[in-house]
């Protein structure tokens, strides 16, 4: 069975967690005026930025 060597502190534990408070992404305005995800190709002009 294994058993961890030393106590994980407080700090370690935490920082293992952070992933949990994630937040969806919010759409964002394009130059066109059509809305997309960040980081996403646009559905309609076909541009990953907005130049």
């Amino acid at each position: 069975m294994a058993v961890p060597k030393r106590r994980v502190s407080k700090t370690r534990a935490a920082k293992r967690r952070t992933h949990y408070k994630l937040t969806l992404a919010v759409p964002v305005k394009d130059k066109d005026g059509s809305w997309k995800m960040p980081h996403r190709v646009n559905k309609f002009t076909g541009n990953y930025k907005s130049n």
